[in-house]
């Protein structure tokens, strides 16, 4: 059970005093500091009839969405050409959102948890895009791609996103808020046009999903041949969470190749430049790839452009690729990592959770979220 009422009432405390010191443009925020623009956009999004007619926990998960959005801004402002900007303060509200609501709160370790946390940093991470759909080229691939991961986060959808980004337009002073809130409506009719307002576009198949997602030029509804020859599968999570555990419970016999394994073997420190670690590891790789034969890629994968990179090279022969991303609880996972005979350091942990980002559902023909 999540005590939401202490969460919404205690949130904020940890940034309160910096989201009162950050400042923001005044052609966009005549009302001042990101604190008052955040007790603004709560109290309008409270107002919304919208918001109004969702369900408790969905309110709740608006709620604390709404409090958290501009915290990326504490970092990321910067005064250049005359003017305040904030460059990527959503993408780092989000990660710093999912470390607060990890650590601090216990949003972590049971499937339920993990999707109601990820839902709130995933409205954090896109909370600018329906105001901007418009205007950007590829932004119904762009709403797709969004969509898509509510089949990992149920609570999560293009509606609540549209929510949200209302109450952050309104709850400014700002001249140009009405022109915001049309752009906001042309993405919900967009979403809406395209069959993913509420849900995921409901794809004839994963090989039609993928190859649409990847921005391949097919049609959505297409029942696509698969033209693949086997499964990749891509583990990810942090140091301690049991991909080793879940790679022998599951997959024993599949062959592997183990960053973990190539370190021990070549004597390389975790603290070490890991690119002789990365290369002899795609060398294996490309080995079971040229053979057609699938195997587990077993590395922490934390970031989406490691992911991407590898995800390309093992499409490139023709495999598709599922990943398993793991999580527990931050006890056992610091317990469990100590517990290794090659034990990351804690302070590397800590600067891995920093970079974190759960694997989006659009990157890969299969993703799971699995606590474990």
């Amino acid at each position: 059970m999540i005590d939401w009422n202490h969460i919404e009432s205690t949130v904020l405390e940890k940034f309160e005093d910096e989201l009162r010191q950050t400042k923001q443009s005044p052609k966009w925020h005549e009302e001042g500091d990101v604190y008052i623009h955040t007790m603004m956009v709560f109290n309008e999004l409270q107002s919304l009839p919208e918001y109004q007619e969702l369900d408790d926990n969905k309110k709740h998960i608006l709620n604390v969405a709404a409090l958290l959005h501009d915290i990326g801004k504490i970092t990321n402002t910067v005064f250049e050409n005359g003017d305040w900007h904030t460059p990527h303060h959503a993408s780092k509200g989000s990660r710093m959102a999912r470390e607060l609501l990890w650590k601090d709160y216990g949003l972590c370790g049971q499937k339920e948890l993990m999707e109601t946390r990820e839902t709130i940093c995933q409205l954090i991470d896109y909370h600018s895009f329906p105001q901007n759909a418009i205007r950007k080229e590829g932004s119904t691939l762009k709403l797709h791609k969004i969509a898509s991961n509510g089949l990992l986060a149920p609570d999560f959808s293009i509606k609540m996103l549209c929510i949200l980004a209302k109450a952050d337009m309104k709850g400014r002073i700002c001249y140009e808020i009405d022109d915001a809130l049309e752009r906001i409506a042309y993405c919900e009719e967009l979403a809406k046009e395209e069959g993913c307002y509420e849900s995921c576009f409901p794809f004839p198949t994963l090989q039609t999903q993928r190859a649409f997602l990847s921005g391949r030029n097919v049609w959505k509804s297409q029942d696509l041949f698969d033209e693949t020859w086997g499964e990749i599968i891509m583990m990810s999570g942090l140091p301690g969470t049991g991909k080793d555990t879940w790679i022998q419970k599951n997959i024993p016999d599949l062959p592997m190749v183990s960053l973990d394994v190539i370190r021990r073997e070549n004597k390389i420190s975790p603290n070490e430049n890991q690119g002789t670690v990365a290369n002899i590891a795609k060398e294996q790789a490309k080995a079971y790839l040229r053979k057609h034969q699938p195997f587990v890629w077993n590395a922490t994968n934390i970031t989406t452009p490691m992911r991407e990179s590898l995800i390309n090279l093992f499409e490139s022969y023709n495999a598709h690729v599922r990943i398993v991303y793991l999580e527990t609880d931050w006890k056992t996972q610091l317990e469990r990592n100590n517990s290794r005979e090659d034990a990351v350091p804690h302070r590397v942990i800590e600067d891995m959770f920093d970079k974190l980002v759960l694997p989006e559902r659009f990157e890969a023909r299969k993703v799971e979220w699995i606590c474990f």
